[in-house]
């Protein structure tokens, strides 16, 4: 007699086969992968390489539909192996470029190696973003909650996708134009390619001009001092300024709550011009000391408000036992307010620390000796018809690049603070 069954392995596959249901999830995930990446190979080698390209959709959204359904039906229980994922990815490569004729971006300027790499990369990264896309989703008989989560996850991509291009394109463009010389600017300036066939000198004489001639790097330390300096100062009196109106009583105190961000009812353009009247009397205009005033007074009032909105969260006992230990308060904020806010302090920090190093209209009314201009207001020297447009776009990355890093580095100690920051109830 036969065997009703021919063993576990066999009993495993008919159970993870997809249903009609699951395999047209599988197909349109697949096909909108493959999309995507097609897509955003042929735009990288538009324009990266200047190449004149051709997105064929309709090739694309078959293979990756194709690619899905052979996903689909190469799986395990909830998730499809990585060899899988190589394997499919392969196969439709050499599909694409068998009915392609080896030019898979189309037209016959296209270099053999973009249109290997766009076949290769393209198919291999769309067979794994289908196989994170229908990972964990059983599409024999699917539920809500996991067909919600597919459709979180294609949104998710698509969001990624065009939010990525959309913020990535401008600073990729100002790079590139920092890296050519006035010649490529002005015969190919719509070329959003690097041309890597010279010297370093040659490439980076953008900004070696800007750091030398145009006198950046004292505009560096210069917006180094006053950032620093602002950040130091709002830190201190916010934190003060917020202590008191979290945990002290005194008459005025909910007043004085309520109007903290009183002074953002007044647009910067009304006060500049009484700030530049009353500081040339004073003779605190064109001096660094000037800006050293106002930015604090600028960023002052919103750095009270985030933190006297985190310190409400922490609780009072906390600080009353240090109270009864024989702390004094500055004792309690030093020792038990402060290392519990170091998420909000990191915040706040940052955010002020932003505003000082791009603000650019005080610094423009107040500064008139290049020996004092801040990056900011140093930019304008180089938005000049005489000025090269690769020397402003160097410019305009060394304004960009600190604050990025800053913002990177700042983010691990941000999840940091907050994990040590945890009270346990």
């Amino acid at each position: 007699m036969r065997p009703a069954t021919h063993g576990p392995s066999s009993g495993r596959r008919a159970a993870s086969r997809p249903g009609l249901l699951g395999t047209l999830l599988a197909t349109a995930v697949g096909a909108l992968a493959c999309a995507l990446s097609v897509g955003g190979w042929s735009l990288t080698a538009t324009v990266v390489g200047g190449l004149d390209t051709t997105t064929h959709l309709g090739t694309a959204l078959a293979l990756g539909a194709v690619m899905g359904v052979v996903l689909a039906h190469w799986r395990g229980e909830r998730d499809t192996r990585a060899v899988a994922a190589l394997a499919a990815g392969a196969g439709s490569a050499a599909l694409w470029l068998a009915a392609s004729r080896g030019l898979p971006l189309g037209g016959t300027r296209i270099e053999p190696v973009w249109g290997v790499a766009a076949a290769v990369v393209a198919m291999l990264f769309a067979a794994h973003l289908t196989r994170y896309g229908l990972r964990g989703i059983a599409l024999k008989r699917p539920t809500r909650n996991e067909l919600e989560a597919l459709l979180l996850r294609i949104v998710r991509a698509v969001g990624f996708t065009f939010f990525g291009v959309v913020v990535a394109f401008p600073f990729y463009f100002m790079v590139v134009s920092s890296l050519k010389s006035r010649a490529e600017m002005l015969q190919r300036p719509t070329f959003l390619g690097i041309n890597l066939h010279q010297s370093l000198g040659k490439l980076f004489v953008g900004y070696r001009e800007v750091l030398t001639t145009f006198h950046f790097g004292r505009f560096i330390f210069n917006s180094t001092v006053v950032a620093v300096v602002t950040v130091a100062v709002t830190l201190v009196l916010s934190i003060l300024g917020a202590y008191a109106v979290t945990r002290l009583r005194f008459r005025g105190r909910e007043l004085l709550s309520r109007s903290i961000l009183l002074i953002y009812m007044f647009p910067a353009i009304v006060l500049v011009i009484p700030l530049y009247s009353v500081f040339t009397q004073l003779g605190l205009r064109d001096t660094l000391p000037g800006l050293l005033i106002v930015y604090p007074a600028t960023t002052l009032p919103v750095a009270l408000y985030m933190l006297r909105s985190y310190f409400q969260t922490l609780p009072s006992d906390l600080e009353e036992a240090g109270l009864i230990d024989g702390c004094s308060r500055l004792g309690v904020i030093a020792r038990i307010t402060l290392p519990l806010s170091l998420p909000a302090l990191a915040s706040v920090g940052l955010y002020v620390f932003m505003i000082a190093w791009n603000e650019f209209l005080f610094a423009f009314m107040f500064l008139d000796s290049p020996a004092i201009f801040t990056l900011s207001r140093g930019m304008v020297s180089l938005n000049s018809q005489e000025v090269p447009r690769q020397f402003l776009m160097a410019g305009a990355v060394i304004v960009t690049v600190p604050i990025m890093v800053l913002f990177f580095w700042f983010e691990r100690y941000l999840i940091a603070g907050l994990t040590a920051g945890g009270v346990k109830g």
